[in-house]
């Protein structure tokens, strides 16, 4: 989530460990060829780059994000040879054209300034015919976590929606599928992965809101005490507890890949 997220180990509690579960069942929606050379772009904390290494057998990975904090938390997790970590923006990414057979994003593409230059940037290092993909999560209707996050704020303040991350347009598929034809990407298809994410209780599901990283967390630190207060016990009624204090909650994320177009083509 570069650009509201400024601590890696703060975003490994509320969003890494869910990010992780998406990034493998993306690597196995593309089913790619081993021995092929990647950029992760918006590489955050290493989630995507870790399940490209394990499920994907890659000759090279790099990973690319315009955090300092992120990188350095990537080259600590990553202890890989086939690992490059690069500084850098999406938009304008410091790689070669035409280097890399895959080029990908994992929950990126919402907050990059331009996303349709984004996918150009990425369609521009992929090689020609090579492939190009992402995964952002479904903000708007499938993100459970978030979603009960949200409708609780807003009827306790509705100038919360303000800030409610549905907001954000490429959280559709048809958003979504518009921007990669916007990027010259051809042969575009775009799907839905869903991940369980399961709270082993309500103080599991609640913690992460009150580390302060992120839109969510940053709304719940400026709220006074009475008012947060107000907050987690709207969320505590609102959560799906089960008989053994768990909470079973599943995140939707649309999956988006497309080619380049051929040499001559």
């Amino acid at each position: 989530m570069t650009g509201t997220w400024s601590d890696g180990a703060a975003y490994e509690r509320f969003m890494g460990r869910w990010s992780r579960l998406l990034a493998d069942a993306m690597v196995r929606r593309l089913d790619p060829e081993p021995e092929a050379r990647w950029v992760d772009v918006g590489s955050g904390t290493g989630a995507l780059t870790e399940a490209v290494l394990r499920g994907a057998a890659p000759a090279q990975v790099t990973a690319v994000d315009p955090s300092a904090v992120f990188t350095e938390h990537a080259r600590a997790r990553l202890g890989d040879e086939r690992v490059v970590v690069r500084t850098g923006a999406a938009e304008d990414l410091p790689l070669e054209s035409g280097t890399a057979d895959y080029v990908v994003s994992g929950l990126v593409l919402n907050f990059v300034g331009d996303p349709v230059q984004a996918l150009r940037e990425m369609g521009r290092v992929a090689r020609p015919g090579g492939t190009v993909a992402c995964t952002l999560w479904d903000y708007a209707d499938g993100m459970q976590m978030l979603r009960h996050f949200w409708d609780a704020a807003v009827a306790l303040d509705p100038a919360a929606a303000a800030l409610d991350e549905g907001r954000f347009p490429l959280c559709r598929p048809d958003a979504l599928r518009e921007a990669f034809h916007s990027a010259g990407l051809r042969d575009v298809e775009v799907g839905e992965l869903t991940v369980p994410t399961v709270f082993a209780d309500v103080d599991d599901y609640w913690q992460p809101f009150l580390g302060g990283q992120g839109s969510v967390a940053g709304y719940v630190a400026g709220l006074d005490d009475t008012a947060r207060q107000a907050l987690g016990e709207e969320v505590r009624r609102r959560l799906p507890v089960d008989d053994d204090g768990t909470v079973h909650l599943t995140a939707r994320a649309w999956c988006a890949r497309g080619v380049t177009e051929l040499s001559g083509g």
